[in-house]
């Protein structure tokens, strides 16, 4: 694993809290920083202003200064060589200069995996399905509790648009005075049917004959 030099443009300091106006850049970089060093990161930074020796001791930084100016500024270095000039890194970058690809644990966990699998076993009402990942999940080490907020939350995602179904159901199907509330609205624009036909909301409430196709499903 890598370590980093950031040779900062001139900055009154690196945080980007400075000032009135904060700079998002510099507080994006700043944490992206920490979370290098929460994984073993060596990362030094050098802020011309402040420490114009150090700035100028790194041979190839004083060359691209020379050759560049300001406008080569910030520059990042890994082991004594510059591998960024000109703009602070994002995450992803970083990750590939300090070398952390391959070294970096995501929050991906196979007992993760089944977690997301038994939520979507409840919201596919597949009973093989459910049994089978609980069974991986708990040999994993998930536990009951950690298995219950995962049907708990799929259960949620499953029943909210079954709901907003059934209420708008309701108020298409409700007595006398709601129709006559939505009546009192303006026209509303044509909404598209369920296959793509053109489906009158106002003529399946008001029609006469109940039995009477309106815009079909298919």
């Amino acid at each position: 694993m890598s370590s980093l030099i950031v040779v900062d443009q001139p900055l009154c300091c690196s945080s980007g809290l400075c000032g009135a106006s904060p700079d998002p850049v510099l507080m994006r970089f700043s944490e992206d920083v920490t979370w290098l060093t929460t994984n073993g990161v060596a990362v030094e930074r050098i802020n011309p202003s402040e420490d114009p020796e150090r700035f100028l001791a790194q041979p190839a930084v004083a060359a691209e200064f020379e050759a560049h100016g300001n406008a080569c500024l910030p520059i990042v270095l890994r082991d004594g060589e510059i591998v960024s000039t000109g703009h602070y890194p994002g995450r992803d970058e970083l990750t590939h200069l300090a070398g952390l690809n391959g070294h970096l644990q995501g929050l991906m966990t196979p007992a993760i995996e089944e977690l997301i699998a038994l939520g979507a076993a409840v919201a596919a009402n597949c009973e093989p399905c459910f049994r089978y990942h609980y069974a991986r999940a708990r040999d994993l080490g998930a536990t009951r509790r950690d298995m219950a907020q995962a049907v708990a939350v799929a259960q949620t995602v499953k029943d909210t648009p079954a709901r907003a179904m059934l209420e708008m159901a309701t108020r298409y199907l409700s007595p006398t005075p709601a129709t006559a509330a939505v009546s009192a609205t303006a026209e509303p624009a044509a909404e598209a049917g369920c296959c793509g036909e053109t489906a009158d909301p106002a003529a399946v409430v008001h029609s006469a004959d109940p039995q009477a196709p309106s815009s079909s499903c298919c």
